[in-house]
C-alpha cells in the first residue's frame, strides 16, 4: 500500500503530474484518507454537452477517478485494481462551477472492493451517485502460476 500512498501524497505535494486523463478533463484529487478520496473539477463550457449542462461522461470520469483513488488507499503492496463495471444514476443537471466527488470504499475484500461516489455541485447538492466493482490485482511470476 505504501507505493500507492506515496504517489497520491507526491501528487497532492505537486511533485508528480496527475495521470492524463485527469489533466484532459481538469480534475485534480484534493485529498484522501484510509478508504476515501475527494476529486474535484471546476466545470466550464468545455465540459458541455448540446444541453449546456455537464455531459454525464465528464461526471462518470470524475466518479470513477474518486473511486479509484479511495479503492487504491486499501491496496497492498505489489497490487493494483481494474474496474469491473460502474454505474451512475445522475440525478440533477449542473451547468459549472465546481463540482466534488467524494468516494467511500464500502468493502474491500481479497479480490473484489465494493465502492460508492456522491458527485455534489458548488451548494452541496447531490448531481450524481455512483457504485462501482473493483477487482485486485496481484504480481504474478513469469510462469503465471
Amino acid at each position: 500500500m505504501a507505493r500507492m500512498l506515496d504517489g497520491m501524497e507526491a501528487l497532492l505535494r505537486g511533485e508528480v503530474p496527475p495521470p492524463a486523463a485527469a489533466t484532459l478533463l481538469g480534475m485534480r484529487l484534493a485529498s484522501f484518507a484510509a478508504g476515501e478520496a475527494l476529486v474535484e473539477l471546476d466545470a466550464t463550457g468545455a465540459h458541455g454537452n448540446p444541453m449546456g449542462t455537464v455531459q454525464g461522461g465528464i461526471l462518470g470520469a470524475l466518479a470513477d477517478a474518486a473511486m479509484g483513488w479511495a479503492f487504491m488507499t486499501t491496496l497492498g503492496e505489489d497490487e493494483s485494481y481494474t474496474t469491473v463495471e460502474m454505474k451512475v444514476n445522475f440525478l440533477r443537471a449542473v451547468r459549472a462551477g465546481r463540482i466534488a466527488a467524494r468516494a467511500r470504499v464500502k468493502n474491500a475484500g481479497r479480490t473484489l472492493g465494493l465502492v460508492e461516489c456522491d458527485v455534489l455541485d458548488a451548494g452541496g447538492k447531490l448531481v450524481a451517485h455512483a457504485v462501482s466493482t473493483c477487482m485486485i490485482l496481484r504480481e504474478l511470476p513469469a510462469d503465471g502460476r
